[in-house]
């Protein structure tokens, strides 16, 4: 049985009310991602009312690296036009599945989770909101893309006419590991499939994290996650 080691960021001893679980790249962990996030910003990312959470892969061959372990949320080769491995990427949806519930049993509606990712962890991101729950509040792609065959695409066009999780896509322009034509080749072809978001490249960034997209990203949690109160205070506008 996989454990997953959970790292979580509260701002206060308040509980919360919504949660955003991020998802760390190839060979990162759940702190090594919060860490980075951390040295970026000179500061947390956090909010009063929502639980940052960072969990870490488990470790597993990675056929990149010639099949040594490392820290991966499942195995693909760099290639977009490669098949995707619907066994491999289910394995790996089983395991955000339960972070998700986990969310759920705790108290947090599902549509006030949105989960994100970098790189390998945007990609699985996006088939928690494209394939696994069409529920989510949002999600966070960060650097990352999906397969030409992709399940995701399947399940969209089953669905059609349906209700998605809002989108938010970044992707550096110098980007040598994960080249922008691909992420920009996912985000139109979601958005073909009823998919509504927005796409930012950021400018001379190669695969990295970059604090002008971090500080966006906050902005937009902020939106998506109002807190409670501030709910109950439009409702009787």
């Amino acid at each position: 049985m996989i454990k997953l080691r959970l790292l979580s960021k509260s701002a206060n001893s308040l509980r919360h009310s919504a949660t955003v679980i991020f998802l760390h790249g190839s060979g990162d962990t759940g702190p090594g991602m919060r860490e980075w996030v951390h040295e970026i910003l000179e500061r947390e990312l956090e909010f009063p009312h929502i639980k940052m959470l960072y969990p870490t892969a488990p470790l597993q061959p990675y056929t990149p690296i010639e099949g040594d372990l490392s820290t991966v949320w499942f195995d693909r080769p760099i290639a977009i036009d490669m098949p995707e491995n619907r066994k491999v990427m289910e394995k790996a949806s089983d395991i955000l599945r339960k972070l998700i519930n986990n969310e759920i049993k705790d108290g947090i509606p599902v549509n006030r989770i949105i989960v994100g990712g970098f790189s390998m962890g945007g990609a699985l991101a996006l088939h928690a909101g494209f394939h696994l729950n069409r529920h989510l509040a949002g999600i966070i792609a960060y650097a990352c893309f999906i397969n030409n065959d992709s399940v995701i695409y399947e399940t969209l066009h089953k669905a059609s006419g349906s209700k998605f999780p809002e989108l938010l896509m970044f992707h550096g322009s110098d980007d040598r590991v994960i080249p922008l034509a691909w992420s920009e080749h996912c985000f139109k072809n979601l958005c073909k499939l009823g998919v509504k978001g927005q796409f930012k490249t950021i400018p001379e960034v190669e695969h990295e994290l970059e604090k002008h997209a971090l500080e966006d990203m906050e902005q937009w949690i902020s939106k998506k996650l109002l807190p409670l109160q501030t709910l109950e205070s439009k409702k009787l506008d």
